[in-house]
């Protein structure tokens, strides 16, 4: 993967973060000893902001696409209050498995819900609004995932795109795109067309945006 900093650096802003507890640093080494791709479990920074985030926007109903291992999602299960909820979405009933063992584990679990099943299936199916959702799997969906959230997205709701930047690679040479890095640029710059929201994209790991729902009206979002 792509580093932004120096190691030297990387480590201090491991360092001036919250760690994480001890569930979850277990949880992370199974994910690294039992998966074919750990890479796909965020890291501790990337872990502490999407904690950190769902403080700051007071979220009571998460929706998350793309479980893996379930490290992001018992990251923000754990800042929601008590009558919170995410609901999380993936296929992988291997990964998901291990997620489910953890989630059991923790008091914040039981805020947890998995739909293992196609995700746009189970996005049909919630009724708005949505306080925060996380959208980290299938590159070639992203843009199917945004249109399907952001409707359900109240004002002042958040969506985090995860892997944005893909190495670098967005911004290559559109002529060297393989599928998902071509995935990845559309979605980026669908995303800056999209005048329902105010965003920001942050070099954190591989990449995040940030995408704020404004008020529908002229000039909303420019």
């Amino acid at each position: 993967m792509l580093e932004f900093l120096p190691e030297t650096l990387e480590r201090y802003v491991a360092a001036s973060t919250t760690p994480p507890d001890a569930l979850l640093e277990e949880l992370a080494e199974e994910t690294r000893r039992c998966t074919e791709m750990p890479q796909m479990m965020v890291g501790p920074v990337e872990g502490a902001l999407l904690r950190v985030l769902v403080r700051l926007t007071g979220a009571r109903r998460v929706l998350e696409v793309g479980t893996f291992t379930g490290y992001s999602a018992l990251c923000m299960a754990m800042a929601l209050p008590e009558d919170g909820e995410i609901v999380t979405c993936d296929i992988d009933p291997e990964a998901t498995a291990i997620a489910r063992r953890f989630w059991a584990r923790s008091p914040a679990g039981s805020r947890i819900r998995l739909c293992l099943g196609p995700a746009l299936e189970t996005i049909a199916s919630i009724e708005g609004p949505i306080d925060m959702a996380f959208i980290d799997a299938d590159k070639p969906a992203y843009i199917d995932y945004w249109e399907a959230i952001v409707p359900r997205l109240r004002i002042g709701g958040l969506v985090v795109a995860d892997n944005v930047l893909w190495d670098g690679r967005v911004a290559d040479d559109p002529s060297t795109h393989d599928e998902d890095t071509a995935a990845l640029a559309a979605f980026n710059e669908h995303v800056r067309r999209d005048p329902r929201v105010e965003h920001v994209m942050l070099a954190v790991r591989d990449g995040i945006t940030l995408a704020v729902r404004v008020p529908d009206g002229p000039g909303a979002g420019a």
